[in-house]
């Protein structure tokens, strides 16, 4: 059984799993208590074969815009709760989509992003809440999965970044 974080587990009826609003919250809760600004409660050990989990994010998180080539892994987000920006960018670091994804607003809820294209995501509410799925095991991204164009998470440059890719969804004014 995996818990649902460091932090608590899922609650369960008969032997399933519950996912339920009592999870998010306290996902976000600990999202908005951690530096990273993030927590995940995954349903998955690490070694399975295909890794299942909840993203908890808050604005101001950054996830370094990578892709999913060595290995080659498919991913899919479903927004929960709140609201994402799914950034894609092309080989230079130029945005080639801007979408945001969200629940009960008629606008895409989710997306399903072939290995090897470029993507970050950002927070655009507080208590924002995802689902993921992805091939397992994790591995971290390195070599030419993670651009050096983007700033490595903890370089000053990476708040200003951040900020600019949030920047993509403001409202505009009228």
């Amino acid at each position: 059984m995996s818990a649902a974080s460091k932090g608590g587990a899922f609650p369960e009826e008969g032997g399933v799993r519950l996912l339920d609003g009592g999870v998010l919250d306290a996902l976000s809760a600990e999202a908005r208590n951690r530096p990273r600004r993030r927590a995940n409660g995954n349903l998955h050990a690490m070694e399975d074969p295909v890794h299942r989990l909840l993203n908890a994010v808050e604005p101001g998180t950054y996830i370094r815009p990578h892709r999913h080539l060595h290995p080659p892994k498919d991913e899919t987000y479903v927004v929960v709760r709140g609201a994402l920006g799914l950034v894609l960018f092309d080989a230079s670091g130029g945005v080639t989509a801007a979408r945001r994804l969200s629940v009960g607003t008629g606008e895409a809820f989710g997306a399903d992003i072939p290995a090897g294209v470029l993507h970050t995501v950002v927070a655009l509410e507080e208590g924002t809440v995802f689902f993921e799925v992805k091939v397992g095991p994790y591995v971290p991204s390195a070599g030419d999965d993670v651009p050096a164009w983007a700033p490595a998470e903890g370089e000053p440059a990476a708040v200003a970044y951040e900020e600019s890719l949030r920047a993509l969804f403001a409202p505009v004014a009228r």
